[in-house]
């Protein structure tokens, strides 16, 4: 989860995923990260790595670690994988940085925190799974839905910022 910091509002970065044949999450919005490779230290270095791969953003020159999220579990539907997720967050230090998607990014998107705290960007998305249509709840950013388990790393993390917070049910 990368953050940024515009007048009074607090942004984070999502890529909308470019479609690929097998993919589970192909056109879906997410966080910017993949899978740990042996030559990776750690799992920190996992995320500077491929956010480096992905966007083009240097996450060592112009982020600061903010600190670890609890892992979330991902089991794609129809698919025999069991992984655990362990989201990371950064806060960019400066202005405005050049992005440069890589072949799995269609898409970088911003997104508003508080609104979606707030539940002002909740809503609602169809989403085909396994052959059928399905609604998830989900965030609205800038025309697309953040939903699924990008959706529950947002909700965790609100949780860890206010423990008074709720989940927003539809």
């Amino acid at each position: 989860m990368i953050l940024r910091q515009r007048a009074d509002v607090t942004e984070a970065l999502f890529i909308l995923r470019a479609s690929h044949e097998g993919d589970p999450w192909s056109g879906h919005m997410a966080f910017p990260g993949g899978h740990k490779e042996p030559s990776d230290d750690s799992i920190r270095h996992t995320a500077e790595r491929e956010t480096l791969e992905e966007i083009g953003l240097d996450l060592c020159q112009h982020a600061q670690f903010i600190g670890e999220i609890d892992a979330v579990r991902a089991n794609p539907r129809g698919r025999d994988l069991d992984l655990v997720v362990t989201p990371l967050v950064f806060s960019l230090k400066g202005g405005d940085i050049q992005l440069q998607p890589n072949y799995e990014v269609a898409d970088i998107l911003w997104g508003s925190l508080q609104g979606m705290y707030s539940g002002d960007s909740l809503t609602t998305g169809e989403f085909t799974v396994q052959g059928e249509q399905h609604r998830f709840p989900g965030y609205g950013v800038e025309g697309q839905i953040v939903w699924g388990l990008t959706y529950r790393m947002l909700d965790q993390f609100f949780g860890m910022m206010d423990p008074h917070w709720e989940p927003r049910e539809f």
